[in-house]
């Protein structure tokens, strides 16, 4: 039987902070959606530190957000002088060295994340750029603009629908996360739909 023509891509935007736990277990799931279903993701950065900017924190979580500032200048040096397409591999670098290896932000991190997908060492110095910030921030409320600031990252935006999320352990994989993909969709999409939320009751699981 003939199959008929290939369904048409769907192109999506994913917003992470590369410091975000709950963002790269979104963005692994997101990348096996793209196995299971037509659906290109199109990576953006935003930044839990502009998020932050303000808000009364707690003096722990204060330093957390101290040292996010600098991959996401990374990430936006990167893409500013090698292209957009550069951010899923450099996220992916970053990201696993944070969260699989629990690596410090710190310069022999950014270095070695730099140095494995090809990119200048010198990148590393746009940590401590803050000439980067309007850059930043502009990534930032392209994506968050879409959802409003009392959320988080990751934003993942398709067409008119956007949201926050999902926040799910661990990251759904092959024909589970396509029907995960399907069911956000869908609820995210529905005029009037704001909220489906449960108490977290486990930390993340990276597998």
């Amino acid at each position: 039987m003939d199959p008929g023509p290939p369904a048409p891509i769907t192109q999506a935007g994913f917003w992470f902070d590369p410091s975000c736990p709950w963002a790269w277990l979104a963005s692994r799931w997101a990348l096996n959606v793209e196995q299971v279903r037509p659906v290109r993701f199109r990576w953006h950065v935003m930044s839990l530190a502009v998020l932050n900017e303000g808000r009364d924190l707690s003096p722990q979580y204060a330093q957390t957000i101290k040292r996010a500032w600098g991959p996401v200048r990374i990430c936006i040096a990167a893409a500013q002088q090698h292209g957009d397409e550069v951010l899923l591999p450099l996220y992916t670098a970053l990201g696993r060295r944070r969260h699989l290896e629990k690596a410090e932000w710190n310069a022999e991190t950014f270095g070695s994340a730099l140095a494995e997908v090809g990119l200048p060492a010198d990148l590393a110095d746009a940590a401590t750029a803050g000439e980067l910030d309007e850059a930043l921030r502009a990534s930032h409320h392209d994506g968050m603009d879409r959802v409003g600031m009392d959320v988080g990252t990751p934003v993942i935006a398709v067409g008119d629908t956007a949201f926050f999320g999902p926040v799910v352990t661990p990251a759904p994989k092959g024909e589970a996360a396509g029907r995960l993909w399907d069911g956000v969709l869908l609820v995210a999409g529905t005029p009037g739909f704001y909220e489906l939320k449960r108490t977290r009751d486990r930390g993340p699981v990276f597998d």
